[in-house]
């Protein structure tokens, strides 16, 4: 399966005019907890192109692609927070703007008829080309965004209205963004964490040459993603199941180490993208503590032989593996596993700033399945358990259906728990909400299997049938895997028999 084509979308960072120019104020905005994609992310406004914006006239630009972004940035910017950049906007009331939104909002007109009737035009001089940045392959949703460094108009306060994908906004210094990133206080997704960095930097010097001073800001493909300080996520391509098409490697450093966690890949291109990340932390001082794995699974252990071979050849040593014993025993024939890591066992990473993570036996996915718990910061490498989209399949023998909901409910649990780290996909900043989710879909799954059952539905092909009909065809056979665990469960939990012919039907309650 190849990743989701990007979609051509548009960034504002938003300056606060007459701010100290060694530490400006940006605008920025918490997305929804409750959204699938990027929940709880602090972010630009900003969102993808529509049509029509291409049929705005934007004076001072002869290139229509970008004059088609400059309107896209310039009408995403007044739908989500009401700042409407535009030349001749001065003279429109308060009251005028508010009533041009909803007129926008309620799609009685659109963004050019808008601009038209009211005699507003954009310029290309009001906005700053500062940036294009393609969302990783790893993602479900991929956009290839234009960011523009505006100044705020005067007279127009930016604000998050109820009832839109945001949560709230407001205005930041930009040090004191880029010092809560560095509490790990926040989530960001990569061009973001540039430009506050870049600006926290101060707006003296060629800004614009800052912002573009790395491939990724002309669209060259993040690989190495530090959503926490100290936490690189690289995603690796991998032959793992669909919609995934990438595996999360993890890279966990201080000053003096590095544990590197399911290096996934079979492929050699991905291979030696990995091991040049690792070989660019070796060079600045550190060394590979350890490989450590989550669980048996391929698209998790491929890649292990690789690097500990480019560790041998590269640098005079290979690195011994860690993992739980279920795992080690499943991985015998492969490669020797040369420690065993316990439920609670506290893994320690030497150096500055020292990282303790907390390994958790969670099974469920996978017999042997860990998922490693910073305490301090509330980061959870969750690994397959809860992944940044999609569901979990729980694939009898190595998969549990029981063992996983007791699990998820062990996560959700913990004292504290800030972002997920999954296997598959960005990093989960709503915690909560997903496990939460993760729960409620395995019950109600649960109760549509047992109703099927109830129903006169014999076999898990007949199941499927009634109790996935939200899926399409083709997911079917996976499916029937994850009914044969919910039928386990029933079993055990004396609300279904399986009979001698291998048919299913529902246990008659006792008197």
């Amino acid at each position: 399966m190849t990743s989701p084509s990007p979609k051509d979308a548009a960034a504002v960072i938003l300056l606060r005019p007459n701010t100290d120019p060694n530490n400006p104020e940006v605008y920025w905005v918490k997305r929804s907890t409750k959204l699938a994609f990027l929940g709880g992310y602090r972010a630009f406004p900003g969102g993808q192109r529509e049509t029509f914006d291409a049929e705005v006239r934007v004076r001072n630009c002869e290139d229509e692609e970008r004059a088609a972004m400059i309107s896209c940035a310039a009408r995403e910017l007044f739908e989500e927070v009401g700042v409407l950049l535009a030349r001749g906007s001065k003279t429109l009331t308060v009251g005028q703007r508010a009533s041009l939104f909803d007129d926008l909002e309620s799609k009685r007109v659109t963004w050019p008829q808008l601009l038209d009737h009211f005699g507003l035009q954009l310029d290309a001089n009001d906005f700053t080309f500062a940036g294009r940045w393609l969302t990783p392959p790893f993602a479900p949703r991929r956009f290839d965004t234009w960011f523009f460094l505006v100044n705020s108009p005067a007279k127009q306060e930016p604000r998050v209205t109820e009832d839109s994908e945001l949560e709230s906004g407001e205005w930041i210094a930009a040090r004191d963004a880029y010092e809560q990133w560095r509490r790990s206080e926040i989530i960001v997704v990569p061009p973001v964490l540039h430009v506050m960095k870049t600006i926290a930097a101060g707006l003296t010097g060629d800004l614009v040459e800052r912002f573009l001073s790395i491939p990724e800001a002309h669209g060259e493909p993040t690989r190495r993603i530090e959503f926490h300080p100290n936490y690189i996520c690289f995603p690796v391509r991998t032959p793992t199941r669909p919609p995934a098409t990438h595996t999360n490697c993890y890279l966990i450093y201080t000053s003096r180490e590095i544990l590197v966690i399911d290096p996934g890949s079979p492929y050699q291109d991905e291979q030696i993208a990995l091991a040049q990340c690792v070989d660019d932390l070796i060079v600045e001082g550190r060394e590979v503590r350890e490989i450590v794995l989550t669980h048996v699974h391929p698209d998790h252990v491929a890649g292990v032989n690789a690097l500990n071979k480019h560790l041998q050849e590269r640098h005079g040593r290979t690195c011994q593996v860690a993992a739980h014993a279920e795992t080690a025993e499943s991985l015998k024939n492969q490669f020797p596993v040369g420690r065993l890591i316990h439920d609670n066992e506290v893994l320690t990473i030497e150096g500055e700033p020292s990282i303790n993570l907390r390994a958790l036996h969670t099974p469920g996915h996978a017999r042997g399945h860990l998922c490693f718990h910073d305490e301090r910061t509330g980061a959870l490498l969750s690994g397959d358990n809860i992944v940044g989209y999609g569901s979990v399949l729980i694939d009898p023998p190595e998969g549990n259906m029981r063992d996983y909901l007791v699990s998820l409910e062990r996560m959700r649990a913990l004292r504290n728990l800030s972002v997920l780290f999954g296997g598959h996909g960005p990093a989960i900043a709503n915690p909560h909400e997903k496990i939460d989710e993760y729960i409620t879909h395995r019950l109600l799954r649960e109760e549509m299997i047992l109703i099927a059952v109830r129903e006169g539905a014999a076999t898990s092909k007949e199941i499927v049938a009634r109790a996935y009909v939200d899926v399409p065809p083709k997911t079917h056979a996976l499916a029937e895997r994850a009914v044969l665990a919910h039928l386990e469960k029933l079993i055990a939990d004396g609300l279904v028999t399986q009979h001698s012919d291998g048919a299913y039907s529902a246990t008659t309650p006792s008197n």
